[in-house]
């Protein structure tokens, strides 16, 4: 029987991770950045709860911290969006490098 070790879980959150950096530095598009931090903090949440579960069985304290971290990320992805939607409307793009023409 194949049990699941919190070695498993923690290879599972350091891959999301690594994927998450990596669409941030190689995506232009900012909805690419945006989904790129969006899978780091689903890699912190996964590991927040592996550890409860190894270390407190019992306690909520991990399962608590990552839906504190879903709703700021919630949140965070509902004001990004209404600033790329201005940023849309101005530039007609939302490549990350065009942002500085919005200087002047």
């Amino acid at each position: 029987m194949f049990t699941v070790t919190l070695q498993h879980y923690l290879a599972l959150g350091a891959v999301v991770f690594c994927l998450g950096a990596l669409t941030m530095m190689v995506k232009r598009n900012a909805i690419g950045v945006l989904i790129g931090v969006e899978l780091l903090l689903n890699a912190a949440n996964i590991n927040l709860v592996a550890f409860n579960r190894y270390a407190a069985p019992g306690a909520l304290d991990g399962q608590l911290a990552a839906i504190f971290v879903i709703v700021l990320a919630a949140a965070e992805a509902a004001l990004l969006i209404a600033i790329l939607v201005n940023f849309y409307n101005n530039l007609i793009t939302v490549d990350v490098d065009q942002g500085d023409r919005l200087k002047g």
